[in-house]
């Protein structure tokens, strides 16, 4: 079986994935860039936004989104719930092996990111996977928080400022 093949309806199950985000404070962004107009770096910021202590985890980096950046997952040192994968699939397997070592208790893989090696590796170290999805997308989706422009207002109403 290869990457492509993997059944990945099993590491995208909703009520896993809510879990997942309900039981989390700290999340640990592997791959996180500086670099304002990259996905992760939008995913970290949103993440900080809703209440969440991002750690940027990327050994180019001293400081990231005004937090620490540590060269890899071994470096961190407070417990972390969510190890947040933006690397190419062919490191994910060490990835996986280092969130078991440290006790992470998931491993969420961004869209595009998928591996069966590394899901084999943080399944067999009792994390629980989701892979091939945005966190961020999937925390709008089931907290329910989404603004057109991906932040939350704090305003409730069906019509857009400049429409009325």
């Amino acid at each position: 079986m290869t990457d492509l093949d993997l059944d990945l309806a099993r590491y995208q199950d909703p009520l896993t994935i809510q879990r997942v985000l309900n039981g989390a404070k700290t999340i640990a962004i592997v791959g996180l860039s500086a670099n304002e107009l990259r996905a992760s770096y939008f995913v970290g910021y949103y993440l900080q936004r809703h209440g969440y202590h991002v750690i940027p985890v990327n050994p180019r980096e001293t400081t990231i989104l005004g937090e620490k950046s540590y060269p890899s997952l071994r470096d961190v040192p407070e417990p972390i719930d969510i190890v947040n994968v933006f690397r190419a699939p062919d490191a994910v397997p060490g990835i996986a092996t280092e969130a078991v070592a440290v006790g992470a208790k998931s491993m969420w893989c961004q869209f595009g990111v998928v591996s069966e090696e590394g899901a084999r590796i943080a399944d067999e170290g009792g994390l629980t996977v989701v892979m091939d999805r945005c966190l961020k997308v999937e925390h709008a989706r089931y907290v329910g928080r989404m603004h057109w422009l991906g932040f939350n207002t704090q305003r409730i109403t069906s019509v857009r400022a400049g429409l009325q």
